[in-house]
């Protein structure tokens, strides 16, 4: 079997690089959150990287991403507003990306291994790469359905000190299988330290290790397939032409309900690290710093 690919979703990212908060060094040596995904994503097994990229990025990416992975083989996909199905354009005024399962869709014809696919602004750890590998690498249940796998994280692991989060919910049976995502909006801690969801009244509460989606998703190459028609689907049906957006998760919950797929959570134990707020940043850096003083990522990452 092939190795698998490492799939960065990364077009969301700005054009000059550090110039959104995401896209801010947090490493001892200016290291990006995505330079620790494709470290760790190497270190466990897989072979080619693929960035989702937008066109006029290409040249930043490899000056402050593709040069410093040497032993990595970085290949480039674009995400274009304009890449859309014959006889349909780009409704007046939308100013706003088609979504992640449109990233996804952008890298046909490139694919001909099972893949991963992760966001470029988390910072994941190296556990569910090594799980994902291992699921993406043995042979799966020949049942018809495609055979999928997510990385669960603990909902406390996930969450930010200074405001409430966007968080894919899961319901996971007693196999392990994943048969529902909730998004919600605005989780976060309460005064008396609980978590909960502050867009309901009173607020939901969720237990601390409530497993949650980080878009963090293994996948058959047999999936791929799905993209194009299911995108055409959502241009016919979609209920904002200026924001609506074709997301991977939908895709996904839609081939669940349908009964053509199967999702394995493979637990993570490890904690994610985000910038949901600039005020996290300083968190991340402490954190990565931190963990290259303990020894799991090298003085500079190559």
């Amino acid at each position: 079997m092939q190795r698998p690919a490492l799939v960065i979703m990364a077009a969301g990212l700005g054009s000059r690089y550090g110039g959104l908060k995401q896209a801010e060094p947090v490493g001892p040596h200016g290291e990006l959150i995505i330079d620790y995904s494709i470290h760790d994503a190497m270190k466990a097994g897989f072979g080619r990287v693929i960035c989702i990229i937008k066109p006029e990025n290409r040249e930043i990416f490899e000056e402050r991403i593709g040069r410093r992975h040497s032993e990595a083989k970085i290949e480039y996909a674009y995400q274009r507003m304009t890449d859309l199905p014959e006889g349909y354009t780009i409704p007046e005024g939308r100013q706003k990306p088609w979504g992640t399962a449109h990233a996804v869709l952008c890298c046909a014809g490139m694919l001909k291994e099972p893949f991963a696919v992760i966001n470029a602004d988390d910072y994941y750890g190296p556990e569910p790469f090594e799980e994902l590998y291992r699921f993406l690498t043995t042979p799966q249940q020949q049942n018809g359905k495609y055979q999928l796998c997510m990385a669960g994280y603990r909902l406390v692991n996930t969450l930010s000190e200074k405001g409430t989060v966007a968080r894919g919910v899961c319901t996971v049976d007693e196999n392990g299988r994943l048969t529902d995502i909730d998004e919600r909006m605005k989780i976060g801690w309460t005064p008396d330290g609980r978590i909960a969801d502050m867009n309901c009244e009173p607020p939901k509460e969720y237990a601390p290790q409530t497993p949650v989606s980080m878009n963090c998703w293994g996948c058959p190459v047999e999936l791929m397939q799905e993209f194009a028609p299911r995108f055409v689907r959502f241009l016919d049906t979609m209920h904002d032409p200026l924001k609506s957006e074709y997301l991977l998760p939908e895709v996904i919950g839609a081939l669940l309900r349908e009964g053509r797929a199967e999702v394995t959570v493979l637990p993570v134990h490890n904690k994610w690290y985000g910038v949901t707020y600039r005020e996290d940043h300083e968190k991340v850096v402490a954190a990565m710093a931190a963990l290259t003083a303990e020894g799991l990522y090298p003085e500079v990452l190559k």
